[in-house]
C-alpha cells in the first residue's frame, strides 16, 4: 500500500521538538542526550505531504500506524548533546486516530 488514503491532521503538540532551536528541541536534547530535527519547519510539513501521497506501511509500532519514505537529500539531523549531527534522509508519519507527526530518522523504527 502506497500512501494514505483517509482524512488525517497534524498534531501540533510534537511540532516543537523536531524545529532546531526550539525549547521544546532543547528540553528532548538535555533530557535524552539527543534529538533528531528537520532542517527547518518547512521541510517538516513538504516530507509531510510527500508520505501522505508516497509513504509505504511499516506496521503498527508502539500503538502507532508507521508510514515512511526514503528522500535522497538530507531532511534534517540527528543531533547529539555533543553538538554531533548525523544527517537523515528518511521520514517516519505516526499516525494514532486521525492525528499525525512526523519524525526524520536514518531508517523506518
Amino acid at each position: 500500500m502506497s500512501g494514505i488514503n483517509r482524512k488525517i491532521e497534524l498534531d501540533i503538540k510534537h511540532i516543537a521538538k523536531h524545529i532546531p532551536e526550539t525549547s521544546s528541541m532543547k528540553k528532548l536534547l538535555k533530557i535524552q542526550g539527543m534529538a533528531h530535527v528537520f532542517n527547518e519547519e518547512e521541510t517538516m510539513y513538504r516530507v509531510a505531504e510527500t508520505i501522505i501521497k508516497y509513504g509505504e506501511f511499516t506496521g503498527i509500532i508502539r500503538g502507532h500506524e508507521r508510514y515512511g519514505l526514503y528522500f535522497s537529500s538530507p531532511i534534517g539531523y540527528r543531533i547529539s548533546i555533543e553538538g554531533n549531527r548525523i544527517p537523515l534522509h528518511y521520514g517516519e508519519l505516526k499516525i494514532t486516530g486521525d492525528k499525525y507527526h512526523v519524525i526524520p530518522r536514518r531508517k523506518p523504527s
